[in-house]
């Protein structure tokens, strides 16, 4: 990891979450997301910038990863709270369940 890296966000984790529609799900996040803050989103990678923190995403196949970082460990809570409780609540017909890790 390089130390711009370390410097822009001290607080990181990670979720993996399983789904059948991970391109789906995280353009559905950068799009609800971006009507208020920064974001944006490609075929299979996209972005979430709030004041408090940032979330990257990535769709593979079966599976939707979500990396959040923060300046401190409030701004780190609250991106893991309101991304995976956002993303819970869009896939709850698929049961989809957000996990961190790290």
């Amino acid at each position: 990891m390089s130390s711009e890296q370390q410097t822009a966000a001290e607080f990181k984790s990670r979720a993996e979450v399983a789904t059948d529609k991970p391109v789906a799900y995280m353009r559905q996040l950068c799009k609800h997301f971006g009507h208020k803050v920064d974001a944006s989103f490609g075929d299979d990678t996209g972005y979430i910038q709030f004041d408090f923190g940032r979330c990257d995403l990535h769709a593979n196949n079966g599976t939707l990863t979500l990396d959040v970082s923060a300046p401190d460990a409030d701004g780190h809570e609250r991106m893991e709270r309101v991304i995976g409780s956002h993303l819970e609540r869009f896939g709850r017909r698929d049961e989809l369940s957000v996990a961190w890790q790290g």
